[in-house]
């Protein structure tokens, strides 16, 4: 049984939850972080010295970092059409998955610290009114790019790629601002919403 430590709301913890539910992997997951058992600790540091989650347990096996987690439990899984052997086929998926890790993240940060966390650190409005400026200008690459595919991140079908990008696309929408017109990206959420997967932890880590 894979063991899963990070709690449910974690948005780093849901791509290796939604990546079970694709898979059909069983596995317990505890909750760790803020909030629950504390990552500092002797005992996490061991399998984690970043002291972050989520950190799996596969037998003898500890892995950190969810997207090498995700992609190592297609490997583990024997293959999977979410993450074809195809080289070319597959860089077009990695290549999404780092722009949603280098580019994608780092620009909505400053947002969601101020406006989801009201962290009393984030609340200088031109700071903010840049982090809003920036994290559009990622979605609005990203709606270039489903209008091209028509359908998905990658291409026509859902891949590995569509979960990191589909949680920030959820991040995006429960944000409070004022959300430029992006209908590929609207139509994109609507067909993610129909996956299983993404309505079980898609979502802030609630149905």
């Amino acid at each position: 049984m894979l063991r899963i430590l990070g709690k449910a709301s974690s948005i780093n913890v849901r791509k290796v939850l939604w990546t079970c539910s694709e898979l059909q992997i069983p596995f317990e997951r505890e909750d760790w972080g803020s909030g629950f058992k504390p990552t500092d600790t002797a005992e996490f540091l061991a399998l984690n010295p970043c002291a972050m989650v989520p950190v799996i347990q596969d037998g003898d096996f500890t892995l950190w970092e969810s997207n090498s987690i995700i992609r190592y439990l297609v490997a583990r899984s024997g293959g999977s059409p979410l993450y074809p052997t195809d080289p070319r086929t597959r860089a077009r998926i990695d290549q999404w998955i780092d722009w949603q890790a280098s580019e994608l993240n780092r620009s909505w940060s400053y947002a969601f610290l101020s406006l989801v966390r009201q962290s009393p650190e984030h609340q200088d409005p031109a700071a903010l009114a840049n982090g809003i400026e920036q994290w559009s200008k990622n979605m609005q690459i990203l709606n270039r790019q489903l209008e091209s595919t028509g359908a998905y991140v990658s291409g026509d079908e859902f891949s590995l790629a569509d979960i990191p990008i589909g949680l920030s696309v959820n991040r995006w929408f429960e944000t409070p601002l004022k959300h430029p017109h992006l209908p590929a990206v609207s139509a994109y959420y609507d067909r993610l919403n129909q996956r299983e997967g993404f309505r079980l932890y898609g979502r802030n880590g609630t149905p």
